[in-house]
């Protein structure tokens, strides 16, 4: 059975097997959690996602699809990129935001990593509301067969971690 934890703090600290990284669909870097990533895990992060977009994944990743690449100076083995939707009033995208843990966790899966760390997808600039978002992510999570050991929710702030500890219970 898979652990669910949570931790208030920055995933690039992280000593896990998988970082999963909120990318946008370019994988060339970007704000918040994607810029982080990219900057404390350094250019070798880049350099395999440039390799990604020159072979399999030219148009950008899809939204709710998910990759891994190595995690450079980071202190874990890969990071797991996937791009979450930007929040909608006039669409339901909820099935999008959830495909994004499922399918980090497959591929967390055939990397055979043990421990994953998450962060809030789609929480911060494309503005999914946090309640709603930490609701997907921890029934996704516990809804979704893997190996995993422990899945570790990593948020930035006091907000996002108390939307997240009311539904781990």
């Amino acid at each position: 059975m898979t652990e669910l934890t949570l931790v208030r703090g920055d995933i690039t600290d992280q000593q896990v097997d998988a970082v999963v990284n909120a990318a946008n669909s370019s994988l060339l870097g970007g704000r918040g959690v994607d810029g982080a990533i990219h900057r404390r895990g350094g250019p070798e992060i880049l350099a395999a996602c440039r390799d990604l977009r020159a072979s399999r994944y030219g148009k950008g990743l899809p939204t709710g699809r998910a990759v891994a690449t190595t995690a450079g100076k980071l202190p874990a083995r890969w990071v797991i990129h996937t791009v979450g939707p930007v929040w909608s009033r006039e669409e339901d995208r909820s099935a999008l935001l959830a495909s994004c843990y499922r399918e980090s966790l497959h591929v967390a899966d055939e990397l055979g990593a043990r421990t994953v760390a998450f962060p809030a997808i789609s929480t911060g600039v494309y503005g999914w509301p946090m309640d709603d978002g930490a609701r997907i992510a921890v029934e996704t999570v516990r809804a979704t067969p893997t190996s995993v050991s422990e899945v570790r929710f990593v948020l930035f702030g006091e907000p996002a971690y108390e939307a997240f500890a009311a539904h781990m219970s």
